[in-house]
C-alpha cells in the first residue's frame, strides 16, 4: 500500500477546479506500473513523487496521463506540492522546488496562501505558418497571432473575442492535421474588466478533449500576452477563469514579469489515504 492523495486545484471548493492524482511515495514503482495507474485513475494527470537526482530540489515528480509520460504540467505540480504539505513532506517556509522532467521548477506561497509556480522559460516560440489550418480547426474562428509555445509541453496559443471563446466549435479532422505540429492548443480572450478566460484543448487517444483548468496553458497565456504586447495594459498581472464550458470554475492569478511568470491558484486535498499498487 502507497499514501495516496488527490487533490483539486485551482479552487478552493471541492469538484470545482481540476483534479489530479498524487502517489506519495512511488519509490519502486516502474515506468509501466505508474501509466497502468494512471490510466486506472483516468484523470487529466496522476504524478509520483520520487526521491530528488538533482542540488537544491525538495522532491521529484512525474507525471502520467491516461497515455503518455509529460515533462511537466502546471495543475500537477501545484496539486503535488499541495499533497505533500498536507502530509508533512515538504520542509516548512514559503518557497519549494520541484524536479521534473522540464528541470527544476520553483513554487512559493502567496499572500492569500494560494501557491504559484514559476513558469518555465519557453525553448521556443514558433509562429504558426498556415493559420488558416487553424481557422478551419476552430470552426471559422481566426486567432490573433497563433504560437507554439513550448514550455515543456507544446500549447498552440492564441487570443479571441470573449464571444468566439464561449461559440467555439472545432473541426474534429482539422484539428487532427493541427496536431501534427502540436496536439494542444489553448485560447484566450480578455473582457471588459481585464480578466482573461481561457479554453484549453487536447488529444488523448484520437480523441479531442477540454482541459478542465490548465496550468500550462495559462503559462503559455501568460507569455502570449507578454509577446503580444497586452502586458503593459494588464499592469504586470491579471485574473484568469477556467472551466465554465466544463461546469468548474477554476480561478487563477498570474503575475507577469519580463524575467519570470508566475502561475498560481488554490487547491484543496479531497482524498487522502493509501492505494495498492
Amino acid at each position: 500500500m502507497r499514501r495516496f492523495a488527490q487533490v483539486d486545484v485551482f479552487t478552493s471548493q471541492p469538484g470545482r477546479g481540476n483534479p489530479v492524482a498524487v502517489v506519495l511515495d512511488a519509490e519502486g514503482l516502474t515506468d509501466e506500473e505508474m501509466q497502468r495507474l494512471a490510466h486506472w485513475t483516468n484523470l487529466s494527470e496522476t504524478t509520483f513523487v520520487l526521491p530528488t537526482t538533482r542540488p537544491g530540489a525538495d522532491y521529484q515528480v512525474r507525471i502520467f496521463t491516461p497515455g503518455r509520460e509529460l515533462p511537466f504540467a502546471g495543475h500537477p505540480t501545484i496539486g503535488t506540492a499541495t499533497a505533500l504539505l498536507d502530509a508533512g513532506q515538504l520542509p516548512s517556509g514559503s518557497s519549494w522546488t520541484q524536479e521534473c522532467g522540464a528541470g527544476l521548477v520553483e513554487l512559493r506561497r502567496l499572500d492569500d496562501g494560494a501557491l504559484a509556480f514559476a513558469a518555465p522559460a519557453p525553448v521556443a516560440e514558433e509562429p504558426l505558418d498556415d493559420e488558416l489550418l487553424l481557422v478551419r480547426a476552430l470552426g471559422g474562428v481566426k486567432a490573433d497571432q497563433p504560437t507554439v509555445i513550448e514550455i515543456g509541453p507544446r500549447w498552440l496559443t492564441g487570443r479571441v473575442t470573449l464571444e468566439e471563446l464561449n461559440s467555439l466549435q472545432l473541426d474534429a479532422e482539422a484539428y487532427a492535421q493541427i496536431s501534427e505540429i502540436t496536439p494542444d492548443v489553448t485560447l484566450y480572450a480578455v473582457d471588459d474588466s481585464g480578466d482573461l478566460h481561457v479554453r484549453s484543448f487536447f488529444r488523448e487517444e484520437n480523441r479531442i478533449e477540454e482541459d478542465p483548468v490548465c496550468g500550462s496553458g495559462n503559462a503559455c497565456v501568460a507569455r502570449h500576452v507578454q509577446l503580444s504586447g497586452l502586458d503593459t495594459a494588464l499592469a504586470g498581472g491579471y485574473r484568469a477563469f477556467q472551466g465554465r464550458h466544463r461546469g468548474r470554475d477554476g480561478r487563477i492569478s498570474v503575475k507577469l514579469d519580463e524575467g519570470q511568470n508566475w502561475v498560481g491558484g488554490q487547491a484543496v486535498t479531497v482524498i487522502s489515504g493509501t492505494i495498492a499498487v
